[in-house]
């Protein structure tokens, strides 16, 4: 087709939508630039249905391309790009949970969309421009998708001030970041960021920001009118008559007792004793209906999970009850605790009904920052990181493990994102932080008891954290304009539910913000009621996790490392570390500390040994240290002329002491008085304009070599 090129201007700035030149083989693609940040979102579905499923096969895929930063990789060994960063995943999941929910998920055919980043300029954000492009890619595709969506991120200044689509830079600053997603009069994603954002903030922002979303829902159902592609609806299986009756007929009364039952695993029990009941049903009667087995199973599985969707429904809006019989805005037993594990440097379990995680701090020095190596984030550091594991026993399953799936890696990065703000400054604790939370066991929500074992655990470590955080999973039951909004939804609440929003935060505020549907979305009305009862449930489990651990523990666990900070003159930073590293080398190998030292000279010494971290010290003011007149060392004599002999008083410091200064008695010669390796007391008479010091022995014949504040100083070697 002819290249089509459409232009808007969208949050200030020129956003460019061009359609036809590239990926023309794609069932949809459009090449997107802002400013000069540009990507290229194309969708492609399989041509056959995928055999044997009992879901939606979509997948999402953000491409980081360092070119598109002007980087070339860092490694001598490999510069391709390779496995997916941590931020081009959490890219692409945000993408993900946006569109996700306008597909019809009876659709089989395979589906991906791969955004890949062509240019970045640091101004406008990436993962913005990537979703409205997705969006428009799939509008214009024969694909059946239910579009458009359109999203945005605002900025909160720290004078409160919102701004839309912050440079990355701003971001860094601000007192808040959100992403909003949105359909032509609904929410459905949120993400977001802050250090205690109010709910009242949140959701002005959020009113701001639907007036600009709806410019770009307007451009693309404006493109899609233009070029679009007539969509391939028919592709949608329909459900068999015979199999939707004999189903439903089978069912009766089969889930209230299922979905009742007190314990997740008795639930589980009864649902598979229903599933293999039924599946036995309707494979004898396949042939019957002149259909394969397969299919038959397949649309009764459809019904199934329609029909616990609706009973779960109904039960909610209808009588008000929950699958496990707890009010609406009902908490399940907290039973958080601390130090449970003996060596570790922090440790906490926190459980929530069957939620169950153990978050444990290990504590390290500055040289254990992570490098990171996203296209925006390439040469920072991070010196705080939390990891998620959830693994298969959690659930009571077995599975194949492979290492951090892309769930782990999201839930990692929120409970990350909500204790951020509280974290104490890198000069006041100059610790590197890993926190790792194990899931134990799950039955909703467990990203936020993540962050609140991370509180508990971070506390019980001793880090001076500011306030502790909570978080809370709320859910939402809706049909038509009847709703009710559920907190700390539950595995059946959460998989049957039509909204998940993950909030956490401390007593003043909001830190951390995830929300996804499965309906078109919320309106602001909805998320001001659900902001609200968060906000609740947060102070409910502040207060409980207080009663366990109040404040940080005012000491270190004793098997966490110590620092100790030096500050030198960072014209001396070379001396200490030596030619080719040998100096800096030396004292570690002498001593088993870790040594880190910042332009500024500030030295940095990580030590389990408050005597090798000493040492250690004492080595590295030795060379460091600036001679001044008058003081009184220990000096090892080095060598002997006619004239005098030289004495190291400091690693690599040496002076003269004169044949003239070797005595009170005239010296005839030098060996009458010193040997090359005596240690012997000198004191420093004069430093010429040159730098160079005349030492004195018979001055400091009957005196202590020490300084003003008593310390012997002795050359280290």
């Amino acid at each position: 087709m002819d290249t089509k090129r459409y232009t808007l201007d969208f949050a200030g700035q020129p956003l460019i939508f061009e359609v036809g030149r590239m990926a023309e083989q794609a069932n949809g693609a459009v090449f997107a630039q802002w400013g000069e940040t540009a990507v290229l979102a194309t969708c492609v579905m399989s041509d056959k249905n995928r055999e044997g499923i009992d879901f939606f096969p979509l997948s999402v895929d953000f491409e980081e391309r360092l070119y598109a930063a002007g980087f070339i990789k860092h490694s001598r060994f490999m510069k391709r790009e390779g496995k997916p960063t941590e931020e081009s995943v959490l890219y692409g999941r945000m993408i993900d949970r946006a569109i996700r929910p306008r597909f019809n998920h009876s659709l089989r055919r395979e589906i991906q969309v791969i955004i890949t980043t062509l240019s970045l300029d640091n101004k406008n954000n990436v993962e913005i421009l990537a979703l409205n492009a997705a969006s428009l890619a799939l509008m214009i595709s024969d694909i059946p998708w239910e579009g458009p969506i359109a999203a945005l991120k605002a900025g909160l200044s720290q004078d409160d001030h919102w701004t839309f689509s912050p440079s990355f830079a701003e971001q860094q600053e601000n007192k808040g970041n959100l992403v909003i997603a949105a359909t032509a009069n609904k929410i459905n994603m949120i993400e977001s960021g802050g250090n205690e954002i109010t709910e009242d903030q949140l959701l002005a922002s959020v009113g701001t920001m639907m007036g600009e979303l709806q410019k770009m829902i307007d451009f693309q159902n404006q493109i899609k009118s233009e070029i679009g592609k007539q969509k391939q609806d028919d592709l949608i299986e329909k459900i068999n008559p015979g199999i939707q009756g004999l189903t439903e007929e089978f069912l009766k009364d089969k889930i209230n007792d299922a979905l009742f039952a007190k314990e997740k695993s008795e639930k589980n029990e009864q649902l598979s004793s229903v599933k293999e009941a039924l599946f036995e049903l309707v494979a004898s009667k396949a042939a019957e209906l002149g259909l394969k087995e397969t299919k038959a199973t397949a649309d009764a599985l459809h019904v199934l999970e329609e029909a616990v969707n609706q009973f779960v429904h109904r039960k909610l809006l209808q009588e008000k009850a929950r699958v496990d019989g707890r009010g609406l805005d009902e908490i399940r037993n907290l039973e958080p605790e601390v130090g449970i594990l003996p060596r570790t440097h922090g440790s906490a379990l926190f459980k929530r009904g069957q939620t169950q995680a153990l978050s444990v701090v290990t504590l390290g020095g500055p040289g254990d920052i992570q490098l990171l190596d996203g296209m925006e984030t390439l040469e920072q550091t991070k010196r705080y990181f939390h990891h998620y594991n959830f693994l298969p026993f959690s659930t009571g399953e077995v599975k194949r493990m492979v290492g951090p799936a892309r769930r782990d890696i999201g839930h990692g990065h929120l409970a990350e994102k909500a204790l951020i703000p509280v974290l104490p400054e890198k000069e006041i604790f100059p610790y590197t932080i890993r926190v790792v939370s194990e899931i134990l066991s799950s039955n909703g929500s467990s990203s936020m008891a993540s962050t609140c074992g991370s509180s508990l655990a971070l506390m019980d470590a001793g880090v001076p954290i500011k306030k502790p955080v909570a978080g809370i999973a709320l859910g939402l039951m809706m049909e038509g304009e009847n709703y009710e909004i559920l907190t700390d939804i539950q595995g059946p609440e959460d998989h049957y539910g039509d909204m998940d929003l993950k909030v956490a935060g401390t007593e003043a505020g909001i830190t951390a913000i995830q929300m996804d549907v499965k309906i078109e979305g919320i309106s602001q009305q909805m998320l001001a009621q659900t902001l609200q009862k968060g906000k609740q449930a947060r102070l409910f489990i502040l207060e409980k996790m207080k009663q366990i651990i109040a404040a940080p523990r005012p000491d270190l666990s004793p098997w966490a490392p110590r620092i100790y900070t030096l500050q030198i003159n960072p014209d001396k930073i070379r001396t200490v570390i030596g030619p080719g590293g040998k100096v800096i080398n030396n004292i570690i190998d002498e001593t088993g500390v870790t040594i880190d030292i910042e332009d500024t000279g500030l030295v940095v010494i990580t030590s389990k040994s408050d005597e090798a971290a000493k040492k250690a010290i004492d080595w590295i003011k030795n060379l460091t240290h600036e001679v001044q007149r008058g003081e009184l060392f220990q000096g090892r004599i080095t060598r002997i002329l006619t004239f005098g002999a030289f004495a190291e008083i400091l690693p690599g410091q040496e002076g003269l002491i004169h044949i003239s200064e070797l005595a009170n008695y005239r010296v005839a010669k030098v060996e009458d008085v010193v040997k090359i390796g005596d240690v012997v007391p000198v004191k420093v008479k004069d430093i010429d304009d040159q730098g160079r010091i005349n030492l004195s022995l018979k001055d400091a014949q009957g005196g202590n070599p020490n300084n003003d504040n008593g310390d012997s100083k002795q050359s280290n070697n």
